[in-house]
């Protein structure tokens, strides 16, 4: 019974250590196997290494300073020292004024408007000036340059522009503002406007006027013991786009100012002026005004060649002639400012519209003068027989005696046993009918010659007169 239980002791034994021996040999084959491996892929990996570093040195293209950005340590802000200092202050705030210098290049004059009195200008302004508290180290001396995101967090110079109705900052793709700031703290703050402002126009001698407009730029809390606003180049500073056109105006000249504005709660402020000059295009207004105006006017003169007696014919030729020129009036006014006081097209028009409205009543004067003559006429015709009949008397002597025979050709007129003073009484009022009837007579002669001499005078009196007011106009206001 106890051999038994050896054998069975010494079979487990046996079997344990050849379990243990069996996993001694695999544990040490896989360490060799990771040995060798480990072995041969250290020179595959160092010829990639090398070969990699020898295509970025055959290359120009990777020849690139490291990418400071994707270092936590270099962020612009910790460059800047952004979070150590308070930018709610001016820079040198405590000393003396800062210069803030300041040109423009004006991109476009996008309209003018004489209605509102206000034009729209898109334009490039940028601001110089430096702020030591963003200087920073740099071993090239290049500048870093920033998007709209950084100008939230750091001074900028707080300018507006005086007078302007509206005003917006382009934001497409995004907001059209850029910042550079060079490594001994010079700044330029640089943005795309568009801006609708004032102008104060004069319309006296319009359409042969000349404008003269300005965009006013000035600091809004700065006064100039803190902040000194210039151009930066003198009238160098604001340039234009060559392309600049406009449809109704030719553009004259573009000019800087500077002046001091005051303000009687604040103080005295630094103010720049953009100031342009405008002429405008008198063709234009010859096609649409000038022109039918004036053929109005000879359009009116044609009655004057028409026949007295054909009134269809002169009535509808006057009327028409009025109404257009109330028409063109009406249109001209409708485009233009209700000023108080009277402009240059004004006076033309007008005069033009007299002109027009006189040949219409001297076409009424002619036919009424006309109708007052055949009236004449026709009471002449309508007299009795019997005293157009009636021979002329002669003359009676002075001391009142009378001659037999000359009353004898009367005798048909009175009774056979009519006494002296009768026949004599009858001879005066004879007499004096047809001294009456030769003063009519010449009454309607001298009507007939008025009335077709009113056109005749007309014919040269409204040209010539119409002529020398063009004279004086032109030479006046072009």
């Amino acid at each position: 019974m106890l051999t038994v239980h050896k054998m069975h002791f010494s079979i487990f034994l046996l079997l344990w250590g050849w379990i243990l021996s069996t996993e001694c040999r695999t544990h040490r084959q896989g360490k060799e196997i990771h040995e060798v491996y480990k072995k041969g892929s250290r020179p595959q990996r160092q010829r990639r290494e090398v070969h990699g570093e020898t295509h970025k040195q055959g290359s120009p293209i990777l020849k690139r300073s490291p990418d400071i950005t994707k270092s936590p340590l270099t962020k612009s802000e910790q460059l800047l020292r952004i979070d150590d200092h308070d930018f709610s202050m001016r820079p040198g705030f405590g000393g003396p004024a800062i210069p803030v210098g300041v040109d423009v290049q004006v991109e476009s004059l996008d309209s003018i408007s004489e209605v509102d009195m206000d034009f729209t200008m898109t334009l490039y302004l940028r601001h110089y000036w430096k702020d030591e508290r963003l200087s920073f180290p740099s071993t090239n001396n290049q500048s870093m340059t920033f998007d709209g995101r950084l100008v939230k967090k750091i001074w900028v110079p707080d300018m507006f522009f005086v007078h302007s109705k509206r005003s917006f900052i382009h934001d497409t793709t995004t907001d059209n503002v850029m910042l550079r700031v060079q490594p001994d703290g010079k700044v330029l703050y640089s943005l795309r406007v568009t801006v609708t402002a004032m102008c104060n126009m004069d319309f006296s001698r319009f359409p042969l006027d000349t404008q003269t407009c300005s965009l006013e730029i000035e600091s809004y809390a700065y006064t100039e013991d803190d902040l000194m606003l210039y151009w930066k180049n003198g009238n160098d500073s604001l340039k234009t786009d060559e392309r600049i056109s406009l449809s109704q105006f030719l553009i004259q000249e573009f000019h800087t100012t500077t002046k001091l504005a005051f303000y009687s709660s604040t103080g005295w402020y630094n103010r720049l002026y953009i100031n342009f000059t405008l002429r405008r295009h008198i063709f234009f207004f010859l096609l649409q005004t000038y022109f039918p105006a004036t053929l109005m006017v000879m359009l009116s003169w044609v009655s004057f060649w028409i026949d007295r007696r054909a009134v269809p014919a002169r009535v509808p030729l006057g009327i028409t002639t009025v109404l257009t020129m109330s028409t063109i009036i009406t249109g001209v006014n409708a485009s233009m400012p209700r000023v108080s006081y009277i402009k240059a097209v004004d006076i033309y028009l007008w005069v033009s519209f007299v002109f027009v409205f006189l040949s219409v009543l001297e076409y009424a004067a002619v036919n009424y003068l006309t109708t007052v003559q055949e009236r004449k006429e026709r009471k002449l015709r309508d007299k009795p027989a019997c005293a157009c009949s009636l021979p002329q008397p002669r003359a009676m002597m002075m001391d009142g005696s009378y001659n037999d025979g000359d009353v004898n050709e009367l005798g048909h007129f009175m009774s056979e046993n009519g006494d002296k003073q009768d026949r004599m009484m009858v001879q005066l009022a004879l007499g004096a009918e047809r001294g009456s009837g030769r003063r009519k007579n010449q009454r309607y002669v001298s009507m007939r010659i008025d009335t077709h001499a009113i056109d005749k005078y007309s014919r040269i009196i409204f040209p010539g007169a119409y002529i020398l007011f063009n004279l004086i106009y032109w030479s006046i206001f072009s």
